[in-house]
């Protein structure tokens, strides 16, 4: 008979255990912070790069109002959502506009927000598959280096957004079992603010929405009331926003602007492989001055008519560009395996390989998902098809992603999990085999 160690159940709770996995996650995001602030020039103003995001909170914080997205006075905008602007431009009017406080202040608020994100992963791996599958998809998370690097270097809502996506899909699966209208009105309202946060989730929202009417009306609840709920409630959410774009931009916006730029940048005579991004007016004088001179939403969509009609022109190029995207979305390069691995150099080389392993992982862990799962995979499935949607249309950076990659990270667990059970059972049906073998000897 084999003895297990003593101290094995003490190491098997800590693996386990949702605390462990989050403060461990929180000291690897910390340590690159540091790592991150010893690499910057010692003078100058290095600390915050020229995004939209950073330039509309300025304005907000200096009493201007949601405006100037490109670091000149511009009038209002609608090219960044509100919620991580505004939370941007309170850091700021606490610890004093572009300063190094500031930069530390809202890039630890990331770190702590990319760490707590364990929890719902941990939680709907723990509803959905098993403890084991949970605590690995927990620990990927933490340990993911792109999950770090974006945590701690970009000044955007991706951290925020990764955090409200996967509470939003553990609010989901909670609501599904659930016949009260108060947790229905909750699931509008996280699906809400995640809009908010990050207006790509909202093509997300319908499908997990029609799971959990689905499984409402498996139980035989009202779900016409329910789901009435949710929709009103997600409606009153958005409400403010969208109003005040209707009001300032005159009907001509609803909840981003930018939507017709974006797509001109992927879709245009001079994109080279995915996109064009060095044309974007926050960097090209030319482009800048004609956002200025037509103001945001002609510019918008005058460049919205340009890429439909590069589209219609050119579908062969078009269909080439959204290829590369689909490529870079689930592989970090839009370059092929081989071109990235002839480089020879490590860093590519190993991530070239994590990157691929964890797509491959992933995918399967989906399959086996709906396989064995069937419902209950119909959410992750719907965040892996729909959420890069529009990126494979406009155009693609390996951080656009990172909201969809606990899924990811859970999906890659279970495959692994499960493959390891297959493992074991044929093992252990072997050992039976042999020592059955050996007793029916004479």
């Amino acid at each position: 008979m084999i003895h297990r160690p003593q101290f094995l159940p003490t190491v098997q709770k800590l693996f386990s255990s949702p605390l462990v996995i989050i403060a461990a996650a929180f000291v690897a995001r910390v340590g690159y912070t540091i790592h991150f602030f010893h690499g910057q020039p010692a003078t100058g103003n290095h600390y915050f790069p020229l995004y939209e995001v950073v330039s509309v909170a300025k304005s907000v914080a200096e009493g201007h109002g949601f405006s100037s997205p490109l670091y000149l006075p511009s009038g209002p905008t609608a090219m960044v959502t509100p919620i991580y602007t505004y939370i941007l431009a309170g850091v700021f009017r606490l610890f004093g506009t572009l300063s190094l406080q500031s930069s530390i202040a809202i890039r630890l608020l990331d770190v702590s927000l990319s760490a707590l994100t364990c929890a719902p992963i941990i939680a709907i791996g723990r509803r959905v598959f098993s403890a084991g599958t949970a605590a690995l998809a927990g620990w990927i998370w933490a340990a993911l280096p792109s999950s770090i690097f974006y945590a701690v270097v970009w000044i955007w809502d991706t951290s925020l957004s990764t955090l409200v996506l996967t509470l939003a899909l553990w609010t989901t699966y909670l609501v599904a079992e659930r016949n009260d209208a108060k947790a229905w009105s909750g699931l509008g309202f996280v699906w809400g603010i995640g809009t908010l946060v990050n207006s790509a989730m909202l093509p997300v929202f319908p499908g997990c929405l029609a799971f959990a009417v689905y499984r409402a009306r498996q139980r035989g609840v009202s779900w016409f009331r329910t789901a009435a709920a949710t929709l009103l409630v997600f409606s009153v959410t958005l409400s403010p926003w969208i109003i005040r774009n209707e009001r300032v931009f005159r009907g001509k916006v609803f909840l981003r602007s930018n939507f017709g730029l974006e797509l001109w940048l992927g879709n245009n005579p001079e994109v080279p492989i995915s996109c064009s991004c060095w044309l974007h007016p926050t960097s090209n004088a030319k482009e800048r001055a004609r956002y200025l001179q037509l103001g945001e939403v002609d510019y918008v969509q005058e460049k919205q008519r340009q890429a439909l009609q590069f589209m219609q022109a050119h579908p062969s190029d078009t269909l080439r560009h959204i290829y590369h995207r689909f490529m870079e979305t689930w592989t970090g390069f839009s370059d092929s395996f081989a071109d990235i691995w002839a480089s020879k150099l490590l860093f590519l080389r190993a991530t070239l390989v994590l990157n691929y392993s964890l797509t491959i992982l992933a995918f399967t862990g989906l399959l086996l998902a709906y396989r064995t799962l069937r419902a209950n995979a119909l959410p992750l499935l719907n965040l892996m098809a729909v959420f890069p949607v529009v990126y494979y249309l406009c155009h693609m950076d390996p951080r656009y992603r990172q909201p969809i990659e606990p899924v990811i990270a859970m999906l890659a667990a279970f495959a692994v999990v499960r493959g390891l059970s297959v493992l074991r059972s044929r093992l252990t049906f072997s050992q039976q085999i042999s020592t059955a073998g050996v007793k029916s000897q004479p």
